[in-house]
């Protein structure tokens, strides 16, 4: 998986490459929690992302527990598998998904 940052003031892009699975959730884990301190909207892409295992989900979900406290996360750009996974887990009433 690739990991493109592009930060804005206190907004913060991310766009992910690839498999978000358990061999590479540990690093998007670890390079969130150094990057969104002062983080007020926390933006990923997911264009080019092809699939999201648990353990992806569980970096999204912590992401989001910190963004609701210091401002707001989004998710735009999902693929149709990736879509039917928020879906069957209930994350789509968790997380912001744009189309």
């Amino acid at each position: 998986m690739t990991i493109n940052k592009n930060q804005e003031g206190s907004v913060l892009h991310v766009a992910l490459e690839g498999r978000l699975d358990t061999t590479t959730a540990p690093s998007l884990e670890e390079d969130l929690q150094n990057s969104i301190k002062d983080i007020t909207e926390l933006d990923f892409d997911f264009t080019d992302l092809e699939y999201i295992s648990s353990a992806g989900l569980r970096v999204l979900l912590s992401a989001q527990k910190i963004m609701n406290k210091q401002g707001k996360m989004s998710i735009r750009n999902v693929n149709s598998d990736i879509m039917d996974v928020f879906e069957i887990t209930g994350f789509t009433d968790i997380l912001s998904i744009e189309s």
